[in-house]
């Protein structure tokens, strides 16, 4: 399997354009490793220049396109186009290179396209972003919200209202949230509820003693819309909605991951919206009312009348209840939107490839488990499986199923570990191979996606003359740094000298002594 992606990092006025490359694989353990291969100089992202360049870092580390069982990336055009694409120019030499989008990057389109899903949370976030610019508008802002955070912090533990603890009430900050970087959205209106009376704070420090009228008035409305109740309504909901994708997406990051516990967490989070949906309006509702009474915010009577938004109450606008608003017009279109979107952002999981993938998983004793599935998965790989394996398949199953479903050590997602462990590999090697293909289907683009983080880190304003050859080394041993902190010293010191022979011999006593009496004659002459 091969994942790519490019990144971008400048050099003086001009930029440069780089493909990474990282490789996952299966080792005789039956653990998944990912390794980051290396980056490529293009000087275009044509489709046609990404595989120009896949060729030559598969020549490179002798590797064939014909091997490959998997590609993923992320949703550009140049790279999953269906008929133009790297995929489909992949696909056209190696049909069995199966393409999956890359699951957390899907996952975060999720995240902003909710956030963008009725009027009130549209500009729910627009008032957060405002918020956060306005207070962390200047070094000095920012000092007044940590030191009012730090105080209320110590005031609280002085009256025992909070507890230390080792990672407990930590000093914290507000963060930007982005679009293109995952769980951002999680974070900040985690923080935002945490650090409430500080933010504040500073805004009517900004209201009151500022100099820019502009920023006087727009903290003074910020303020007033902090206040609102269903600002604080769709902050708590938001912060619950979040919180199911947010463990979702740090679980698809893990560098391990496969795609049959991606299929199951997927389907677990739908479940969870779906059990909020029925069952949690009344504890979110409470918790909503006990917030805003402990800040003095008004909260409105549910049964009060109020205009559908974007309607004018001039001219006979459609009149709803307050209950009404938030309950239909916002609580569920937020779930049901991000429901519709997990379906439509997760095409695949619908295909006839991971439906066949799903039947591996352990969960439940195999609950998931469909023999014909499995023999059909095996045939969409005809180069691993000829006509006599699918058949051999078949029967193999049958046998392994009723074996391991009672076996304790099969209740975990970590199939091909414990085949090793067991030894069942070599006694089901069928079984074992087919594991090992739904193991190397990538999942995310994770390494790449750390790794432009390492460019940024490695190719500074101040060092970006280095050479494509000496930024590639660095980035190596930046992103494998566990790997290479597992060699002994020993072993690079003899590696290096036996590169060449960088030991000079000395001349001897009389030679020396000689060299010395001649140069000092001639200094004296």
């Amino acid at each position: 399997m091969v994942q790519k992606d490019f990144a971008r990092a400048c050099a003086e006025e001009t930029i440069t354009l780089f493909f990474l490359f990282s490789c996952r694989s299966v080792n005789d353990k039956g653990s998944v490793i990912e390794r980051f291969l290396g980056i490529e100089h293009i000087f275009d992202t044509t489709s046609t220049s990404l595989k120009e360049a896949l060729d030559t870092m598969l020549r490179r580390y002798g590797l064939s396109i014909s091997k490959i069982k998997g590609q993923g990336y992320d949703g550009a055009s140049n790279m999953r186009g269906q008929f133009h694409g790297l995929q489909r120019r992949v696909l056209n030499e190696n049909p069995y290179a199966l393409y999956i989008h890359c699951f957390a990057h899907q996952l975060q389109l999720v995240v902003v396209s909710v956030a963008k899903c009725c009027g009130s949370t549209f500009d729910f976030f627009n008032y957060v972003t405002s918020i956060v610019n306005v207070v962390s508008a200047s070094c000095k802002m920012k000092d007044q919200l940590l030191q009012s955070h730090h105080d209320k912090l110590v005031e609280q533990l002085d009256s025992s209202a909070i507890f230390s603890g080792r990672g407990k009430n930590q000093e914290t900050s507000l963060a930007r949230p982005g679009d293109t970087r995952w769980g951002t959205h999680h974070k900040i209106l985690a923080r935002l509820k945490i650090m409430w009376s500080s933010v504040l704070e500073v805004l009517e420090n900004i209201s009151e003693d500022g100099t820019d009228g502009e920023k006087k008035t727009t903290a003074s409305g910020l303020i007033q819309r902090m206040e609102s109740f269903e600002f604080v309504f769709i902050l708590h909901l938001r912060i619950r909605v979040l919180g199911m994708t947010q463990d979702l997406s740090q679980c698809l990051q893990k560098k391990n991951q496969n795609i049959v516990h991606a299929i199951g967490l997927i389907g677990s989070v739908m479940r969870n919206m779906n059990e909020m949906r029925e069952n949690s309006w009344d504890a979110l509702f409470e918790e909503v009312k006990e917030f805003c009474l402990l800040n003095n915010i008004e909260i409105p009577n549910m049964e009060d009348m109020i205009p559908v938004r974007g309607c004018s109450r001039c001219r006979d606008a459609k009149l709803v209840s307050c209950y009404h608003h938030f309950h239909y017009g916002i609580f569920i279109v937020v779930i049901d939107k991000i429901y519709c979107e997990l379906n439509n952002r997760f095409p695949e999981r619908s295909t006839q490839l991971l439906r066949c993938v799903a039947c591996l998983d352990p969960r439940d004793s195999f609950a998931n488990f469909e023999l014909q599935k499995l023999v059909e998965l095996a045939k969409i790989y005809k180069d691993d499986f000829c006509d006599y394996d699918c058949i051999k398949l078949a029967g193999d199953l049958h046998i392994f199923i009723n074996e391991v479903k009672n076996d304790d050590n099969f209740d975990t997602c970590n199939l091909a570990e414990k085949m090793v462990q067991t030894g069942r590999d070599t006694a089901f090697p069928l079984m074992y191979r087919l594991i090992e293909l739904a193991l190397i289907l990538p999942v995310t683009t994770t390494t790449i996606e750390r790794a432009f983080s390492a460019m940024n880190i490695i190719k500074t304003e101040r060092r970006n003359k280095m050479n494509n050859d000496w930024l590639n080394s660095s980035m190596m041993c930046y992103i494998e740094r566990d790997l290479f902190a597992s060699i002994e010293d020993e072993k690079i010191l003899k590696r290096f000298q036996g590169l060449r022979n960088r030991k000079m011999n000395l001349p001897n006593e009389d030679s020396r002594i000689e060299d010395v009496g001649t140069s000092g004659s001639g200094a004296n002459s």
